[in-house]
């Protein structure tokens, strides 16, 4: 145990999160997503998780990028892409609290989504039923003196 570190964020994500460089993007997955087929460079099982509970222990240590428009977004629903599951209202919420309302939840479509995945530094599978429980961060810094 550590003292201040979330309990979910086991060794092996921890070293994930301290190893990803500004810029790098990290998925956060639903139970339906391929995340076996999308991890090409690391996948993290934490099935026994749900989304928005690993999304709140990973922005708990990951900053946010504050150099791009959009550095969390959701998959958009295929067919109706202004809709807005549960589960990601729940994300826009944890980010906007992690950021001090300084970032809103954007949306991407589905098989971009997918592109921007194959590319990700990892991505952790979690135990989210809810369809639509994904969510790609893109890692900020952290400025002297912070």
């Amino acid at each position: 145990m550590l003292k201040g570190i979330d309990p979910l964020l086991n060794a092996d994500l921890l070293y994930v999160l301290r190893a990803m460089g500004h810029g790098d993007d990290l998925v956060i997955a639903d139970a339906n997503f391929p995340s076996e087929t999308m991890a090409t460079r690391k996948l993290i099982r934490m099935d026994a998780a749900d989304g928005p509970r690993m999304l709140k222990a990973v922005l708990s240590v990951m900053p946010l990028d504050d150099f791009v428009p959009d550095p969390a977004l959701r998959i958009e629903v295929v067919g109706d892409p202004d809709s807005v599951p549960e589960v990601c209202a729940d994300y826009a919420k944890l980010v906007e609290q992690a950021s001090g309302g300084s970032v809103k939840l954007g949306a991407i479509e589905r098989f971009a989504f997918y592109e921007r995945s194959k590319m990700a530094f990892a991505v952790i599978a979690t135990g989210e039923t809810r369809l639509y429980g994904c969510i790609l961060l893109k890692k900020g810094v952290i400025r002297p003196g912070k």
